[in-house]
Protein backbone atom coordinates (compact mmCIF):
# COMPACT_ATOMS: atom_id res chain seq x y z
CA UNK A 1 0.00 0.00 0.00
CA UNK A 2 2.72 2.46 1.05
CA UNK A 3 6.32 1.80 0.08
CA UNK A 4 9.29 4.04 0.87
CA UNK A 5 12.53 3.33 -0.95
CA UNK A 6 15.97 4.89 -0.31
CA UNK A 7 14.44 8.09 1.08
CA UNK A 8 16.81 10.97 1.83
CA UNK A 9 15.84 14.30 3.36
CA UNK A 10 18.15 17.20 4.19
CA UNK A 11 17.55 20.33 6.24
CA UNK A 12 20.32 22.52 4.85
CA UNK A 13 23.54 20.66 5.62
CA UNK A 14 21.83 18.28 8.06
CA UNK A 15 21.12 14.83 6.63
CA UNK A 16 17.87 14.08 8.49
CA UNK A 17 16.76 10.85 6.77
CA UNK A 18 19.33 8.46 5.35
CA UNK A 19 18.21 5.90 2.78
CA UNK A 20 15.00 5.04 4.63
CA UNK A 21 13.19 1.90 3.46
CA UNK A 22 9.75 1.06 4.86
CA UNK A 23 6.57 -0.74 3.84
CA UNK A 24 3.03 -0.49 5.17
CA UNK A 25 0.58 -3.14 3.96
CA UNK A 26 -3.15 -2.58 3.77
CA UNK A 27 -4.94 -3.21 7.06
CA UNK A 28 -1.83 -2.99 9.24
CA UNK A 29 -0.82 -0.82 12.14
CA UNK A 30 2.85 -0.04 11.58
CA UNK A 31 4.77 1.94 14.17
CA UNK A 32 7.97 3.93 13.86
CA UNK A 33 9.74 4.37 17.20
CA UNK A 34 12.87 6.25 18.19
CA UNK A 35 14.27 8.99 20.38
CA UNK A 36 13.63 12.71 19.96
CA UNK A 37 15.30 14.00 16.81
CA UNK A 38 15.73 10.54 15.30
CA UNK A 39 13.70 11.37 12.17
CA UNK A 40 10.23 10.06 12.99
CA UNK A 41 8.33 13.28 12.30
CA UNK A 42 10.46 14.02 9.23
CA UNK A 43 9.43 10.66 7.78
CA UNK A 44 5.72 11.46 8.13
CA UNK A 45 6.20 14.98 6.82
CA UNK A 46 8.03 13.62 3.78
CA UNK A 47 5.15 11.23 3.06
CA UNK A 48 2.64 14.10 3.29
CA UNK A 49 4.74 16.37 1.11
CA UNK A 50 5.41 18.85 3.92
CA UNK A 51 9.19 18.56 3.54
CA UNK A 52 11.19 18.26 0.36
CA UNK A 53 12.45 14.81 -0.59
CA UNK A 54 16.02 15.09 -1.86
CA UNK A 55 16.14 11.56 -3.29
CA UNK A 56 14.30 8.27 -3.11
CA UNK A 57 10.71 7.21 -3.70
CA UNK A 58 7.45 7.33 -1.73
CA UNK A 59 4.82 5.22 -3.45
CA UNK A 60 1.20 5.03 -2.29
CA UNK A 61 -1.04 2.66 -4.25
CA UNK A 62 0.95 3.27 -7.43
CA UNK A 63 1.22 7.05 -6.95
CA UNK A 64 4.64 8.66 -6.52
CA UNK A 65 3.88 11.04 -3.65
CA UNK A 66 7.31 12.69 -3.83
CA UNK A 67 6.50 13.86 -7.37
CA UNK A 68 3.04 15.25 -6.55
CA UNK A 69 1.97 18.67 -5.24
CA UNK A 70 1.20 18.12 -1.55
CA UNK A 71 -2.34 19.53 -1.80
CA UNK A 72 -3.30 16.59 -4.03
CA UNK A 73 -2.14 13.92 -1.57
CA UNK A 74 -5.27 13.94 0.66
CA UNK A 75 -7.38 13.23 -2.44
CA UNK A 76 -5.66 9.83 -2.67
CA UNK A 77 -6.93 8.84 0.78
CA UNK A 78 -3.99 9.80 2.98
CA UNK A 79 -4.60 11.80 6.15
CA UNK A 80 -2.05 13.16 8.64
CA UNK A 81 -2.54 14.03 12.32
CA UNK A 82 0.52 16.20 13.02
CA UNK A 83 2.61 16.39 16.16
CA UNK A 84 1.13 18.95 18.53
CA UNK A 85 -2.36 18.38 17.08
CA UNK A 86 -2.48 21.66 15.06
CA UNK A 87 -6.21 22.15 15.39
CA UNK A 88 -7.77 25.50 14.44
CA UNK A 89 -8.05 27.00 17.93
CA UNK A 90 -10.14 30.00 16.88
CA UNK A 91 -12.80 27.81 15.25
CA UNK A 92 -15.43 25.61 16.88
CA UNK A 93 -15.17 21.84 17.17
CA UNK A 94 -17.73 21.45 14.38
CA UNK A 95 -15.94 23.91 12.10
CA UNK A 96 -12.71 21.93 12.55
CA UNK A 97 -14.51 18.74 11.52
CA UNK A 98 -16.10 20.49 8.54
CA UNK A 99 -12.65 21.56 7.34
CA UNK A 100 -11.56 17.92 7.57
CA UNK A 101 -14.19 17.09 4.95
CA UNK A 102 -13.26 19.97 2.61
CA UNK A 103 -12.31 17.73 -0.34
CA UNK A 104 -15.54 15.71 -0.22
CA UNK A 105 -18.81 16.33 -2.08
CA UNK A 106 -20.91 13.40 -0.80
CA UNK A 107 -23.22 15.11 1.69
CA UNK A 108 -24.84 11.91 2.96
CA UNK A 109 -21.45 10.26 3.42
CA UNK A 110 -20.11 13.32 5.24
CA UNK A 111 -23.05 13.30 7.66
CA UNK A 112 -22.54 9.59 8.30
CA UNK A 113 -18.88 10.23 9.08
CA UNK A 114 -19.73 13.05 11.49
CA UNK A 115 -21.85 10.46 13.32
CA UNK A 116 -18.97 7.96 13.21
CA UNK A 117 -16.58 10.53 14.68
CA UNK A 118 -19.05 11.37 17.45
CA UNK A 119 -19.47 7.64 18.18
CA UNK A 120 -15.72 7.31 18.63
CA UNK A 121 -15.32 10.61 20.48
CA UNK A 122 -18.54 11.30 22.45
CA UNK A 123 -16.95 14.27 24.21
CA UNK A 124 -16.68 16.08 20.89
CA UNK A 125 -20.43 15.72 20.32
CA UNK A 126 -21.03 17.50 23.62
CA UNK A 127 -18.76 20.36 22.53
CA UNK A 128 -19.62 20.97 18.86
CA UNK A 129 -20.10 24.73 19.41
CA UNK A 130 -17.15 25.14 21.77
CA UNK A 131 -14.01 26.93 20.56
CA UNK A 132 -11.41 24.27 19.88
CA UNK A 133 -8.68 26.19 21.71
CA UNK A 134 -10.59 25.85 24.99
CA UNK A 135 -10.61 22.02 24.91
CA UNK A 136 -8.36 19.94 27.15
CA UNK A 137 -5.24 18.37 25.64
CA UNK A 138 -6.93 15.00 25.32
CA UNK A 139 -9.99 16.50 23.69
CA UNK A 140 -7.81 18.43 21.24
CA UNK A 141 -6.08 15.17 20.27
CA UNK A 142 -9.48 13.56 19.74
CA UNK A 143 -10.52 16.52 17.57
CA UNK A 144 -7.33 16.30 15.49
CA UNK A 145 -7.98 12.60 14.90
CA UNK A 146 -11.66 13.20 14.16
CA UNK A 147 -10.80 15.94 11.67
CA UNK A 148 -8.35 13.59 9.91
CA UNK A 149 -10.99 10.84 9.74
CA UNK A 150 -13.38 13.20 7.94
CA UNK A 151 -11.23 12.87 4.81
CA UNK A 152 -12.27 9.19 4.90
CA UNK A 153 -8.65 8.06 4.67
CA UNK A 154 -7.35 4.73 3.47
CA UNK A 155 -4.25 5.36 5.59
CA UNK A 156 -3.91 7.55 8.67
CA UNK A 157 -0.55 8.99 9.73
CA UNK A 158 -0.43 9.67 13.47
CA UNK A 159 2.43 11.70 14.92
CA UNK A 160 2.89 11.37 18.71
CA UNK A 161 -0.80 11.05 19.64
CA UNK A 162 0.05 10.45 23.33
CA UNK A 163 2.26 13.53 23.73
CA UNK A 164 1.49 15.50 26.89
CA UNK A 165 -1.56 13.43 27.83
CA UNK A 166 -2.45 11.80 31.15
CA UNK A 167 -2.01 7.99 31.28
CA UNK A 168 -5.76 7.29 31.35
CA UNK A 169 -6.32 9.50 28.31
CA UNK A 170 -3.42 7.79 26.51
CA UNK A 171 -5.10 4.43 27.15
CA UNK A 172 -8.33 5.76 25.60
CA UNK A 173 -6.51 7.18 22.57
CA UNK A 174 -4.73 3.90 21.84
CA UNK A 175 -7.98 1.97 22.21
CA UNK A 176 -9.56 4.27 19.64
CA UNK A 177 -6.56 3.82 17.30
CA UNK A 178 -7.18 0.06 17.41
CA UNK A 179 -10.89 0.61 16.71
CA UNK A 180 -10.09 2.84 13.71
CA UNK A 181 -7.80 0.15 12.33
CA UNK A 182 -10.31 -2.63 12.90
CA UNK A 183 -12.90 -0.57 11.00
CA UNK A 184 -10.65 -0.75 7.93
CA UNK A 185 -8.16 2.14 8.08
CA UNK A 186 -4.45 1.38 7.77
CA UNK A 187 -2.30 3.25 10.29
CA UNK A 188 1.29 4.47 10.37
CA UNK A 189 2.00 5.50 13.95
CA UNK A 190 4.94 7.57 15.17
CA UNK A 191 5.18 7.37 18.93
CA UNK A 192 7.66 7.90 21.78
CA UNK A 193 5.63 5.67 24.08
CA UNK A 194 7.27 2.59 22.60
CA UNK A 195 5.54 0.11 24.89
CA UNK A 196 2.05 1.29 23.93
CA UNK A 197 2.92 1.55 20.24
CA UNK A 198 4.46 -1.93 20.05
CA UNK A 199 1.57 -3.43 21.99
CA UNK A 200 -0.99 -2.49 19.30
CA UNK A 201 1.15 -2.60 16.13
CA UNK A 202 1.58 -5.44 13.66
CA UNK A 203 4.99 -4.32 12.45
CA UNK A 204 7.60 -1.91 13.77
CA UNK A 205 10.63 0.04 12.61
CA UNK A 206 13.27 1.58 14.87
CA UNK A 207 14.91 4.79 13.66
CA UNK A 208 18.12 6.24 15.09
CA UNK A 209 19.76 9.44 13.79
CA UNK A 210 17.96 9.14 10.47
CA UNK A 211 18.68 5.44 9.91
CA UNK A 212 16.35 2.45 10.21
CA UNK A 213 18.33 0.22 12.57
CA UNK A 214 15.79 -2.52 13.26
CA UNK A 215 12.50 -3.79 11.87
CA UNK A 216 10.21 -6.73 12.43
CA UNK A 217 7.13 -8.08 14.13
CA UNK A 218 6.03 -5.58 16.79
CA UNK A 219 5.49 -8.19 19.52
CA UNK A 220 8.93 -9.67 18.90
CA UNK A 221 10.54 -6.24 19.17
CA UNK A 222 8.55 -5.59 22.37
CA UNK A 223 10.29 -8.63 23.86
CA UNK A 224 13.73 -7.75 22.47
CA UNK A 225 16.36 -7.07 25.13
CA UNK A 226 17.95 -4.23 23.13
CA UNK A 227 14.57 -2.51 22.62
CA UNK A 228 13.68 -2.94 26.28
CA UNK A 229 16.95 -1.33 27.37
CA UNK A 230 16.88 1.50 24.82
CA UNK A 231 13.17 2.44 24.77
CA UNK A 232 11.32 0.76 27.62
CA UNK A 233 13.57 1.77 30.49
CA UNK A 234 14.37 -1.82 31.47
Amino acid sequence: MLKIKDLNVYYGAIHALKNINMEVDEGEIVTLIGANGAGKTSTLRAISGLVKVNSGEINFEGNALNLMPNYKIPHLGLSHVPEGRRIFCNLTVMENLELGAYIRKDKKGIQKDYDNVFDKFPRLKERTKQMAGTLSGGEQQMLAMGRALMIKPKILLLDEPSMGLAPLVVKDIFSIIKDINEAGTTILLVEQNARMALSIADKAYVIETGNITMEGDARELLNSDSIRKAYLGE
